[in-house]
C-alpha cells in the first residue's frame, strides 16, 4: 500500500469553500501505513486533515483497516462510504482484526448493526444501505451505539449524513481501474475542534 498525495485538496464538498494547496508533501514509499501527509484545512472554526492512501491488493486494505482501528480510541465512529464491490468489507475486517476480534465479520445487510465485544473495544458495525427511513435508525438505538465507549464503522454512511457528530471519521474507497484491478485510493477525512 502506498499513500501519496498530488499537493492539491479541496476543502470540505458540505461547505463549498475553495481549493487548498499543500507544498512539501512527501511519498511514503513502499510503507502502506504511513500515508501522505495530507492537507490540513481550517473550516468553520474546526481543522480538517484528508489523508490519502493507495493499495493495490485486498491484504493491503485489510491492513489499513487494522491500522486505523489499532489507533481508534473509545467513541471515535467511522463513517465509511463506496460503491458496491469496492472492499468496504475486507476494510471492516482489518478493523474488527485491528481491535482483536477473531469472530467471523460479514455486513449486517438486514441487520442494521451487528455487535461484536470480543476485542479491546466493542465495535458496532452498521450497514445502513437497505434504511428505508432515518426513524429506522432511532427504533434499533443507534445512539447508545454512536455516543458509547466502543468503535463504530457505518458503511453507507452518507444515507445517514445527518445523525452522524461533527467528529465523525470520512473513509471513502475508490476503484480505478486504470491503476489495476485490485488499486484503491482510500480517503481518510478528520475533523477536530
Amino acid at each position: 500500500m502506498q499513500e501519496m498525495f498530488s499537493g492539491k485538496c479541496e476543502k470540505d464538498k458540505r461547505t463549498g469553500e475553495s481549493e487548498k494547496t499543500k507544498e512539501n508533501c512527501r511519498t511514503a514509499g513502499s510503507d502502506p501505513l504511513k500515508g501522505d501527509c495530507g492537507a490540513d484545512m481550517e473550516l468553520n472554526g474546526l481543522s480538517e486533515k484528508i489523508t490519502k492512501y493507495e493499495t493495490f491488493s485486498e491484504e493491503e486494505t485489510f491492513r489499513l483497516g487494522k491500522k486505523l482501528a489499532h489507533d481508534a480510541q473509545p467513541g471515535q465512529i467511522f463513517a465509511l462510504n463506496g460503491d458496491l464491490g469496492v472492499g468496504k468489507t475486507v476494510f471492516t475486517k482489518g478493523m474488527a482484526a485491528g481491535l482483536g476480534i477473531r469472530e467471523n465479520v460479514n455486513s449486517p445487510t438486514f441487520t442494521i448493526v451487528q455487535v461484536y465485544e470480543e476485542g479491546r473495544l466493542p465495535f458496532y458495525h452498521f450497514d445502513v444501505y437497505r434504511i428505508g427511513d432515518i426513524e429506522e435508525m432511532e427504533e434499533i438505538g443507534y445512539e447508545d451505539y454512536f455516543y458509547g465507549n466502543g468503535i463504530c464503522l457505518v458503511e453507507w454512511a452518507g444515507l445517514i449524513r445527518e445523525l452522524l457528530p461533527e467528529h465523525t471519521v470520512w473513509i471513502t474507497i475508490e476503484k480505478d481501474l486504470e491503476r489495476g484491478f485490485d488499486y484503491r485510493r482510500i480517503l481518510v477525512e478528520q475533523t477536530g475542534g
